[in-house]
């Protein structure tokens, strides 16, 4: 069983449906001077409609530490929310990544999980820990839910179609909810 779910940033309107959804994951922050204008509506639209609500980062070059504040403090986020890091910029190392992921826990991880959006090209042939937090959100545009990784993932980007759309592996919202609650 799946639970499915959307992302959105700034592309995308702060009046997205939600019929069908259980989750809806928006950009918050990229390195550290860019918030997304539309990140609080976005967010209260999906909260709004009764559903599981998650933010992410887009990692840019610099000091991770830095973005990992910058992020924990401009991001929309209320307890519970599950927070990532998005690894797409061939400038930033696998190392640094881990870096941003250990900051992040290490300011938010007693009230958020906290995982890795990535692709399958980078999980497969840039990472060399195998280290993605709380939970590999992997982007693949194949079956939904049959990512090309043989890492257990929690939840799966499958098309860009009309909008980002994922599957997340869980039997119901509400075990999504629970799993996402750790505080």
């Amino acid at each position: 069983m799946t639970v499915k779910g959307i992302d959105v940033s700034s592309y995308q309107s702060s009046t997205f449906s939600t019929a069908g959804l259980d989750f809806v994951f928006v950009k918050a922050t990229e390195g550290t001077s860019y918030i997304n204008p539309r990140m609080t509506a976005q967010a209260a639209r999906a909260r709004g409609a009764g559903l599981v609500v998650g933010f992410y980062h887009f990692l840019r070059p610099g000091s991770m530490k830095a973005q990992a504040a910058y992020f924990v403090e401009e991001c929309a986020s209320i307890e519970g929310d599950p927070l990532f890091a998005d690894w797409e910029d061939d400038e930033v190392s696998c190392a640094q990544k881990d870096s941003f992921l250990a900051e992040v826990k290490r300011l938010r991880g007693a009230t958020h999980r906290v995982g890795l959006y990535c692709g399958q090209y980078y999980w497969l042939n840039r990472d060399t820990t195998s280290n993605a937090g709380d939970a590999l959100w992997i982007a693949d545009y194949v079956t939904a839910g049959k990512p090309r990784i043989k890492a257990a993932w929690k939840f799966h980007q499958y098309t860009d179609s009309p909008v980002d759309t994922n599957l997340g592996r869980f039997d119901n919202r509400t075990a999504l909810r629970d799993w996402a609650d750790v505080g």
